[in-house]
């Protein structure tokens, strides 16, 4: 009688056991299947790892998935913002003619305006939504990320626009846990790492009062009626200040951007002037911009630089009159390859001293290295001096 009470014990014992190391298997599958991560805003998100199905925020997120899903960035995207089509058409069809399939993402708009599709989003099996640390306030008044959590769809907010120098490095990191390429996103931050010190390391001992003061004028010519808007201590204006320069609005004032009176730009006369520009004849018809992009031509270039340098009280500045007057491409200001323009920058400021730099040999290489697209096109440009 006890034996038998004692094999039912352990038979017992042993299924529960089973059962157990069951449980514990299915768990950790479930785990396995499942990251959990601290986005950019400070927010802690679980999200399913090596996601299938995804959306962006902006269109031009997709910069920084290239350098991670290689053959093919594309791959997971089911929804985005039309703002590549629109204000980097030249990327958009050099990414369009290698994979076709792009013209097939649904395009849902802003993320924050009243008409967009929460809908489509589910009906899309989206499993991760992905924004900019930049509209994280619109995306709480709107609503939108409220929404998105009663209907179990994470979001993820990434930056490489607002303070790129200090968030791009942990952003790539995010998406390589969450993509599950972690290796891609280690290799392009040794390289994106490598590329910037290549200035810092060249310009510490330069002192205050030997560096230029740079005004850097945003999407330049976008509107041939309106100027000026330029950038903070933030973005291009960060660049600026570490490349060794002077940025003209960090002294101005705090943030991102401001808008100025191009009288005040005229009375200071700064050491060097730069725009950005893209093209943005499509969206902009009549736009007087440098179409800087993969279509883009010297000679075309060089028309919109005179035209720029040419409005009225420009062409007395001594930036323009001395031939440091120049222009880059815009989108620089919102992907990880920003460390082309602040080897560009440094030329421009310290032309002797980076002598041996080549920007256009960097941005090559890494398209060779990291991009399924080939260079083509031109993407930054200078005036020559005027006396």
């Amino acid at each position: 009688m006890k034996i038998t009470k004692l094999k039912a014990a352990a038979t017992g014992f042993a299924a529960t056991l089973a059962m157990t190391v069951g449980l514990a298997a299915v768990s950790n599958t479930a785990l396995a299947d499942k990251v959990t991560i601290t986005d950019i805003a400070g927010r802690t998100v679980e999200v399913e790892k090596n996601p299938e199905k995804i959306v962006l925020g902006e269109g031009r997120m997709i910069y920084s998935i290239a350098v991670l899903d290689r053959e093919n960035p594309f791959k997971r995207v089911v929804g985005w913002k039309d703002d590549l089509i629109n204000y980097d058409p030249d990327a958009y069809r050099k990414y369009m003619a290698r994979f076709p399939e792009v013209a097939n993402i649904e395009n849902l708009g802003s993320p924050y305006a009243a008409e967009y599709s929460l809908e489509t989003v589910i009906s899309l099996d989206t499993d991760v939504v992905f924004l900019n640390l930049g509209n994280l306030l619109k995306a709480q008044e709107s609503g939108l990320l409220d929404k998105l959590n009663k209907a179990g769809i994470p979001v993820v907010f990434l930056d490489f626009r607002q303070r790129p120098t200090q968030h791009t490095v942990p952003s790539l990191q995010i998406l390589g846990r969450i993509f599950d390429e972690r290796d891609n996103a280690d290799e392009f931050v040794d390289y994106y790492q490598k590329n910037m010190m290549t200035v810092f390391s060249r310009i510490e001992e330069i002192k205050d009062e030997d560096k230029p003061v740079v005004f850097i004028e945003n999407a330049a010519g976008y509107n041939p009626d309106k100027c000026c808007t330029t950038y903070g201590s933030a973005n291009l204006g960060r660049l600026v200040d570490l490349a060794g320069g002077l940025n003209w609005g960090t002294k101005k004032f705090p943030g991102l951007k401001g808008k100025v009176n191009p009288e005040v730009i005229f009375t200071d006369d700064p050491d060097i002037i730069m725009g950005t520009g893209a093209n943005w004849s499509e969206a902009q018809p009549g736009t007087m911009a440098v179409l800087f992009g993969y279509e883009a031509s010297e000679d075309l270039v060089n028309q919109r630089l005179a035209a720029l340098a040419g409005r009225k009280g420009w062409s007395e500045l001594k930036a323009v009159k001395s031939g440091r007057f120049h222009s880059i491409y815009h989108q620089f200001y919102n992907s990880p390859y920003h460390f082309v323009a602040l080897q560009t920058f440094a030329k421009w400021f310290y032309p002797e001293k980076f002598a041996d730099l080549d920007p256009e040999a960097t941005f090559v290489e890494l398209h060779d290295k990291f991009l399924p697209i080939d260079y083509s096109g031109v993407f930054w440009g200078s005036l020559p001096a005027t006396q």
